[in-house]
C-alpha cells in the first residue's frame, strides 16, 4: 500500500474511534468472543442508544449490559438490564422502541440455577 494511502487510512480510523468515544457510545459488557450473548454481537450507535434509553425507562433504571438485534416475540431490539435490586432482565423492543416484553434473563437464571 502506498505510504500516503496508509497514512490516510490510519488517520481516518483514528477519527472514527475518537468520534465514537466523544459521542458517548453505549457501554456494553460482552463475552470474550465479542458476542453480546443470546442472539449475536452487541450493537452500538444512535439506535442502540435509543434502545438502551427505552429499556432503562421501562425498568426504572439500572445498568444496560448489552444491546442486540432480536427477533423473538416480534421484537427488533433486546437490551439486557441489571436492575437496582440486582436482578437481570431482557427488555425486548419493537422498531419504534416500544416495549414488547420484559423477561427474566435466561443466562442469569441459568447461572443462578448452577450455583444452587
Amino acid at each position: 500500500m502506498p505510504d500516503n494511502k496508509r497514512k490516510l487510512l490510519v488517520a481516518t480510523a483514528g477519527l472514527v474511534l475518537a468520534a465514537g468515544i466523544a459521542g458517548g457510545g453505549v457501554a456494553l459488557a460482552g463475552s470474550g468472543s465479542g458476542s453480546g450473548g443470546d442472539d449475536g454481537p452487541s450493537v452500538t450507535g444512535p439506535e442502540a442508544d435509543r434502545a438502551t434509553a427505552a429499556a432503562l425507562e421501562a425498568t426504572g433504571g439500572g445498568n444496560a449490559n448489552a444491546v442486540e438485534r432480536d427477533s423473538e416475540d416480534g421484537a427488533v431490539w433486546e437490551v439486557e438490564v441489571t436492575k437496582a435490586d440486582g436482578s437481570t432482565v431482557d427488555v425486548r423492543l419493537d422498531g419504534s422502541y416500544k416495549v414488547v416484553v420484559v423477561d427474566a434473563d435466561s443466562e442469569a437464571a441459568d447461572a443462578a440455577g448452577a450455583d444452587g
